[in-house]
């Protein structure tokens, strides 16, 4: 199993006191596609941050258990995250423009990942980053390699992200919102390219998210947070035959083409969920 997680909890500090982002949170992760779904605000972020203990400083971070392979990520020294972070399990964030360095080229970036990761000399991580654009489906790799962020499309962006992470040959993959900035057509490629990534790799994926029917099809499991906690775990196969009213509200809140509403329900929440 590669992560473990037991009641974790996430706190920050008010002016009224502690207020808890996550709550009693408890999944674990092996080789398989896992996806969190929920509102913004859902705690899907902080659960998955928590993996990398990329939390805020001011973040109060507790767990029965919070393993990654073994390792106890609440205990483990700097050194030692370092060691997990990048190497064995990487992060893509949702938006390239903001992630990647404007005054780098996308190939130093992803050079920089593999020759602290990897070692090696200046010229083999070049070719390497050549290599790995290629493995991401971009189609003039060494073009591409000597570009500024600023001068790739969002979709293009979001690849050189993705080869960048890959450059450790990680066990784990987060992908918070990957697609969020990108159109339809788009999104699906990247989705396609991850799906094959992890599979060819044998990674571990976690797949956070606010689109239901992508994670539905694209997932094996889904796990749905609402204000901090889970509320609902399922097959993803299942996720239209979900019981919980929250889950069901998110997804009647759905427009389709097959029952089309005049206007879509809202959500009716109860004071219930929260406990």
């Amino acid at each position: 199993m590669l992560v473990e997680i037991e009641n974790l909890r996430v706190q920050f500090p008010t002016a009224t006191g502690m207020s808890e982002a996550v709550r009693n949170v408890s999944l674990t992760l092996g080789q398989e596609k896992l996806g969190i779904v929920g509102e913004s605000g859902s705690g899907k972020s902080l659960t998955a941050r928590s993996i990398m203990r990329l939390l805020p400083s001011n973040a109060r971070i507790t767990a029965d258990r919070l393993q990654f392979d073994g390792i106890d990520l609440l205990t483990a020294d700097e050194p030692a995250l370092r060691r997990i972070r990048g190497r064995r399990a990487g992060l893509i964030m949702q938006d390239p423009k903001y992630s990647l360095n404007p005054v780098m080229t996308a190939g130093a970036q992803i050079a920089e990942a593999w020759r602290v990761h990897r070692g090696g000399s200046r010229k083999v991580a070049a070719q390497a980053a050549i290599d790995l654009l290629a493995q991401v489906q971009i189609r003039d790799p060494a073009r591409v390699a000597g570009s500024y962020p600023h001068e790739l499309s969002g979709g293009m962006g979001q690849r050189v992200m993705i080869a960048m992470m890959l450059a450790p040959d990680p066990e784990l993959l987060i992908a918070d919102e990957p697609t969020s900035a990108l159109d339809a057509s788009v999104q699906a490629e990247i989705l396609r390219l991850i799906e094959d990534l992890v599979s060819r790799r044998g990674m571990g994926l976690l797949l956070i998210s606010h689109d239901l029917p992508l994670v539905s099809h694209f997932c094996d499991r889904v796990a749905v947070m609402y204000a901090g906690r889970i509320v609902e775990e399922l097959p993803a196969g299942e996720l239209t035959r979900a019981t919980h009213p929250y889950t069901r509200g998110l997804l009647e809140c759905l427009p389709t083409l097959s029952h089309p509403q005049r206007r879509l329900k809202v959500m009716q929440r109860d004071p219930s969920w929260l406990i």
